[in-house]
């Protein structure tokens, strides 16, 4: 067993522990309510058919309901006290309500998620975080020879070049997918301009005379 694999299940062990403590200490506290028992019944030790029989109540028994879980009722009664399927027994002219322990989460850095509740212990392999691509901001791309051939410069939307150096006078077509506001201009420091929001095979009279560009 490797290193990292040892640390995960010792965390997931400790978290376990921990989670099962708090269950044990935020259990919902006891509460008393008038009870009636509607069939004769085993009133045992624990809730649940696997503990021992203490004392059996008759129907139409009256019964203080002490707490519920599990299907079970604990009760209060002449003679021993214990529980009782809730099944057998009504409050307040209908079944007596079961109570529900508060769920619990659990997350460990670096391991599962563990859930505590009426279910017993569940858990969940860690997802991994997801990351946000950014969003690509368009590129505009700026060719030496007419219908997108030839050398090429790109530049993305928010760029400017206020002289083309080498580049200059020689830009021919521009191919512009994403419908960005081109700002082509015959000087430098974006002088004598015109505008583009579609690519452009060909020039016209702005052939070969662009010094200086901004995208938009």
């Amino acid at each position: 067993m490797n290193r990292n694999t040892r640390k995960m299940l010792l965390n997931v062990a400790t978290g376990v522990a921990v989670a099962a403590t708090a269950a044990v200490v935020f259990l919902p506290a006891a509460y008393a309510a008038p009870g009636t028992v509607t069939s004769n019944v085993n009133v045992r030790s624990g809730p649940g058919t696997n503990y021992g029989v203490v004392d059996t109540v008759r129907s139409g028994a009256q019964v203080d309901v002490q707490q519920c879980q599990g299907g079970f009722c604990f009760i209060a009664k002449p003679g021993p006290d214990g529980w009782i399927s809730s099944n057998y027994l009504s409050t307040g002219g209908g079944r007596a309500p079961v109570a529900q322990q508060p769920g619990i989460q659990l997350n460990i850095p670096g391991g599962p998620s563990i859930s505590i509740g009426n279910g017993g212990v569940q858990t969940q392999p860690q997802r991994p975080p997801v990351v946000e691509e950014p969003d690509f901001a368009g590129e505009v791309c700026f060719y030496d020879r007419s219908r997108f051939r030839g050398e090429s410069q790109c530049l993305e939307q928010g760029d400017s070049v206020r002289d083309l150096g080498n580049f200059a006078d020689r830009i021919s077509s521009i191919d512009n997918p994403d419908g960005l506001q081109v700002q082509v201009c015959s000087e430098a420091n974006y002088r004598g301009c015109r505008t583009y929001t579609t690519s452009a095979s060909s020039l016209g009279d702005y052939d070969d005379y662009i010094v200086s560009v901004r995208v938009r």
